[in-house]
């Protein structure tokens, strides 16, 4: 407890009580864990590592390739770019326009880009992923576009 300085009916010596909370070790403990977590937190924010390749762009004048997208719309509808095709012929006339893009390369390890409407049922989002994993295309990407 504390102790009054001032007023109060009583002798020259008399202090009497102090009934109000003394907040400076309070305010000083807060300082104290206010800056333990800011030092602290930055450090307990590291996520996982990744080893990303540097965000280079290719030359000026260099022909960059447009990508091979599969398209999915609602009621099983797929097409390769612009062009229909059906889940059973799928990977054949995948393998077709990545060997027309680039022959060089096997057609398996080319990157594949899907997109699918927002009405695609899951199912069938999976069976066409399903397809091209059992068919050995795994360098798949999914583009994701706001609305």
């Amino acid at each position: 407890m504390g102790a009054k300085v001032g007023g109060g009916g009583g002798g020259k010596f008399d202090l009497g009580q102090n009934s109000d909370m003394n907040v400076t070790p309070f305010v000083d403990v807060m300082l104290v864990l206010l800056i333990i977590f800011m030092v602290s937190i930055p450090a307990a924010t590291v996520s996982i590592k990744l080893d990303l390749p540097p965000a280079i762009p290719p030359p000026p004048g260099t022909k960059v390739k447009e990508p091979i997208l599969i398209n999915i719309q609602r009621g099983q509808a797929v097409f390769i770019g612009e062009a229909p095709t059906t889940l059973e012929r799928l990977t054949g006339d995948l393998s077709a326009a990545l060997t027309k893009d680039d022959p060089t390369m096997p057609p398996t390890e080319q990157r594949v880009y899907i997109r699918a409407d927002r009405d695609v049922v899951y199912g069938d989002f999976m069976a066409v992923m399903n397809m091209l994993q059992g068919n050995g295309f795994y360098q798949v990407a999914l583009i994701n576009e706001e609305l």
